[in-house]
């Protein structure tokens, strides 16, 4: 048997060979510490000295036993199992001396002490052998890996990486000068400008952030830095979810998106967060998509009496009734296999419940799709708005807030014209009631969303290529869905009515850039003419109805002002009064009662929603 088998067998067994091992070394221990200092080989081997043997042999094995020797894991030896086996030692010198008193045995201290140095030789060399072949073994078999942070966090996973199977410490990079060319559990630290020699020297083929403290603004920058070599780069959990317990420093994750084009965000404002909802009956449409699931899970942390949950997709609301369950409040959760496009429903479950809140996030959101899928976009986003809306009056709902999109700014698409479509029914019908406050949210991508190209992305990258891109030139806005959904919360409560709020989105990202980043994150170089190694982009084409750029204003700069939050502003926009807008609405229906796909665009293309659709209808039935 190889000793790499050693590892394979079953416990009792190693059990069984270690007090085999260990018996043989008590005997050569006797034996060694008496010949070697003078004492004859008949004397050693004469009656009494052969029961010294047996006896030392029995009675230590038996202490080793009691006081916990076999229980030791011996890959996980620690500082403890050390003392354990200086103390395990110690007592069988203890027992070697006096079983030769008793025995009347010629044993001089000189030979006693010599006996423990050799037994803690024999007994503590085995196992930190077998521990180090062990090691050794597992070593070969690892990616070599260098530990970005020499702190805490660093520390705990290089201990944890050592007793893996995966990842290799080789060495830690830090910024700390402080820290530079120290050794921290075994692993020596480097200044950020080794880490090219370190790759080249060890064949580094990732690196694991360890800065689970660190704000977004700086966490970017490393990333940053190390995206100019090509290795893959992950990192620990953040700081709230190793505080939490929900994750540990061993949870490695790819690098999130958020780090990349999320910023620090700004600390919310509780009496915001709370105004709509705290105490009050709510009611989110879209409750299982990837918008209204956020909005539910901060709208239950402010602690509403009741939470509606309104979905069509009966998957989505399992998904998101069973989360909101789990969670330990006095909220009531009630959830709603509903449309927006059956008002009688929506009507009777407000009615029933006194609903004092609704947030509408119930869309078609997915441009190419409603596109394709012309009535069925018209009849949710519109008229779904709009049962909604009418049931709020009906219901004397106190406020109601519509997630919208910059995609509503001057379309050029179906999905963008019919949400602007729903803003311009808001606007409408809050002049025309003084009960319900109507109020629209707007804003761009949010990361991690259904149909976004984030995850399109790491899921072609993963398959090995090409990932796709629309076009070289297209920008998109990007927003954290825990941000956005926090803002539009805030703007809610600060609507007086028909009040329009667009988000600051920060800085656009170019959709190339993007892909590239990503690729080069996950360790692979960008394939070029003439090279063959690496991931390739190709680019599609724009989609139906898709723009290079998108906005948030459809005035200028100074139809613009500010809030109480310096990231949401009020925009002032033109809007319709609703005797007009009702016979372009009835118009529209009946557009879609016929499926005359030519006569709805050209009514949306005439409302005053500045649409300008670049190609012609292309619904699967037109």
């Amino acid at each position: 048997m190889t000793l790499s088998k050693l590892f394979e067998i079953k416990r009792h067994n190693k059990r069984l060979i270690q007090g085999i091992l260990d018996a043989v070394s008590i005997f050569i221990s006797i034996v060694l510490s008496r010949v070697l200092l003078d004492t004859k080989l008949n004397d050693v081997f004469d009656l009494s000295g052969v029961v010294l043997i047996f006896t030392t042999c029995v009675v230590s094995i038996l202490v080793f036993k009691l006081i916990g020797f076999y229980d030791l894991v011996i890959r996980y030896m620690g500082q403890n199992a050390n003392i354990l086996i200086i103390k395990g030692t110690a007592l069988s010198s203890l027992i070697y001396v006096s079983a030769s008193l008793v025995l009347g045995a010629k044993v001089t201290v000189l030979s006693a002490v010599f006996y423990y140095l050799l037994i803690l030789l024999f007994v503590a060399g085995a196992r930190f052998y077998i521990r180090a072949y062990y090691y050794h073994n597992i070593k070969n078999k690892k990616k070599n890996v260098v530990i970005y942070g020499a702190g805490v966090s660093g520390l705990q996973l290089v201990t944890s990486l050592y007793h893996g199977y995966e990842y290799e410490p080789r060495a830690f990079i830090d910024d700390d000068r402080l820290k530079h060319h120290t050794v921290v559990h075994g692993v020596r630290v480097f200044p950020p400008n080794k880490l090219d020699e370190i790759i080249n020297k060890h064949d580094i083929s990732c690196v694991l952030i360890a800065l689970p403290s660190l704000s977004r603004d700086k966490r970017n920058k490393v990333i940053s830095f190390l995206e100019k070599y090509p290795v893959h780069i992950k990192t620990i959990p953040n700081s709230s979810d190793l505080i939490s317990g929900r994750k540990t420093v061993e949870n490695l994750q790819e690098v999130d998106i958020e780090d990349l084009l999320g910023r620090s965000s700004i600390e919310p404002d509780s009496d915001l967060l709370g105004a709509c909802i705290t105490n009050k009956v709510v009611m989110v449409t879209g409750a299982g998509g990837s918008i209204g699931s956020e909005l539910c899970r901060q709208v239950i942390a402010q602690s509403p009496k009741t939470i509606l949950l309104v979905e069509s997709s009966e998957y989505s609301l399992y998904k998101i009734n069973h989360e909101l369950l789990g969670i330990n409040n006095d909220c009531v959760v009630i959830p709603f296999l509903c449309s927006v496009r059956d008002k009688k429903r929506l009507l009777d479950i407000c009615n029933k419940y006194q609903v004092d809140t609704i947030y509408h996030a119930a869309a078609f959101k997915h441009v190419p799709m409603v596109e394709h899928n012309i009535v069925e976009g018209v009849q949710n986003n519109i008229f779904g708005t709009l049962n909604v809306a009418r049931v709020a009056i009906e219901c004397n709902i106190s406020s109601m807030v519509l997630i919208s999109t910059d995609k509503a700014v001057r379309p050029t698409n179906v999905m963008g014209v019919t949400k602007r479509f729903s803003e311009l029914v808001l606007q409408a019908l809050d002049n025309e009631t003084a009960t319900t406050k109507f109020c629209m949210v707007r804003f761009g991508n949010v990361l991690g969303s259904s149909g976004s190209v984030v995850p399109l992305f790491k899921e072609q990258i993963e398959s090995g290529g090409p990932v796709t891109v629309t076009h070289p030139d297209v920008i998109r806005y990007f927003m954290t869905i825990t941000e956005a959904v926090q803002l539009v919360i805030q703007a809610g409560s600060m609507a007086t009515g028909g009040d329009v709020f667009v988000l600051d989105m920060g800085d656009p990202v170019k959709i190339d850039d993007l892909a590239r980043r990503l690729i080069k994150l996950s360790g692979y170089d960008i394939k070029k003419v003439g090279n063959g190694h690496g991931i390739e982009i190709v680019y599609s084409g724009l989609r139906p109805g898709e723009k290079l750029y998108e906005e948030l204003l459809i005035g200028d700069g100074e139809n613009l002002t500010d809030t109480a939050h310096p990231r949401i502003m009020r925009a002032k926009e033109l809007a319709y009064d609703w005797v007009a807008l009702e016979g372009l609405l009835d118009e529209i229906n009946r557009a879609c009662e016929h499926a005359d796909y030519k006569l709805i665009i050209n009514l949306l293309q005439d409302s005053k929603t500045c649409y300008t659709p670049e190609k012609e209808v292309c619904d699967y039935l037109f």
